[in-house]
């Protein structure tokens, strides 16, 4: 499997995790468990591929399992998943709140 699958994979876990944790901790941004998910997983995915095209060092080397890369994609995905997961959170309650009215 290539490196760059392998961070795909990584990004798309960690972010769903994000995504969940952040609803999670703050309930005003829940988007249900299938939306965290997969508001977190999209994050995860862009934010990931962003962060590894800002820190080539992130990539990996093609074959060996590079641990302190993993652990990098990791943490962005799941930054990034969990970033996501509240904007889209807050815009859906804020649209949600002006209907309402």
């Amino acid at each position: 499997m290539s490196a760059t699958l392998v961070n795909l994979i990584v990004q798309l876990i960690a972010g769903a995790v994000g995504g969940n944790a952040i609803a999670a901790g703050m309930k005003n941004v829940d988007l249900g468990a299938l939306g965290n998910t997969i508001a977190g997983a999209i994050g995860g995915a862009g934010g990931g591929t962003l962060l590894t095209a800002l820190l080539p060092m992130l990539q990996g080397a093609a074959g060996n399992v590079d641990v302190g890369a993993l652990v990098g994609q990791a943490v962005g995905g799941g930054v990034a998943g969990a970033v996501l997961t509240a904007i889209v959170g807050v815009i859906k309650n804020s649209m949600a709140g002006q209907a309402a009215k």
